[in-house]
């Protein structure tokens, strides 16, 4: 058995992070972001569960709207159907 074991994607499960966040998913993290107002929110990496859909985890930096504001970090949960509109699930700010 080889020390260095070949990784697999599980059904159903979400992928690793990546920070190359391809068109589609960008199309997603925009589509859904757009009415977000008081912070701006600029994706990092992302993670993708194929569903009856799409499930994407956004890795992002945030920042509150105002001067001197603090950058912060936050999860951004994005549901993309099959046919309509992609609406955020959820956004959990990092500590």
């Amino acid at each position: 058995m080889s020390l260095v074991q070949e990784q697999t994607q599980l059904v159903g499960a979400f992928s690793t992070f990546s920070c190359n966040i391809d068109n589609q998913a960008e199309q997603a993290f925009n589509e859904a972001m757009e009415n977000i107002i008081g912070v701006e929110y600029s994706p990092v990496a992302v993670s993708q569960q194929v569903v009856a859909g799409m499930n994407y985890r956004f890795f992002c930096n945030s920042k509150i709207v105002t001067p001197y504001a603090a950058n912060g970090s936050a999860m951004v949960n994005i549901y993309k159907p099959l046919e309509g509109r992609a609406h955020i699930i959820s956004i959990k700010n990092i500590d």
